[in-house]
């Protein structure tokens, strides 16, 4: 296991990163990304890939898969599984918190 930080990055929720420079900033290639939009876990604003667009989240997405991939060896497929179950645990535990913030 690689416990390397990723270089450090704002993320800013106004701010969009074009194709190009997810998959520069991202390290991957753009097979992956692509992939990563075909299973619906990155989705682009814009109509063709010269326009397209992704929220900054968009990058730490595509980083934690890197990570899953690279420390699990999981195929793209299997990444995408996962994220959405993380991206699922994520919103129940803010639910959780939001609920026994009302009880106080």
């Amino acid at each position: 296991m690689n416990n390397v930080p990723d270089e450090a990055v704002r993320i800013d929720d106004d701010s969009t990163i074009s194709y190009t420079e997810l998959v520069a900033a991202s390290g991957v290639s753009e097979q992956v990304v692509r992939e990563m939009m075909s299973y619906g876990v990155l989705t682009p604003r814009g109509g063709d890939a010269a326009t397209w667009t992704f929220t900054m989240h968009s990058l730490l997405v595509v980083r934690k898969a890197q990570r899953l991939q690279r420390d699990f060896e999981l195929d793209t497929h299997a990444v995408t599984v996962v994220l959405r179950y993380l991206e699922r645990i994520e919103t129940l535990e803010a639910q959780i918190r939001s609920l026994r913030a009302q009880m106080r």
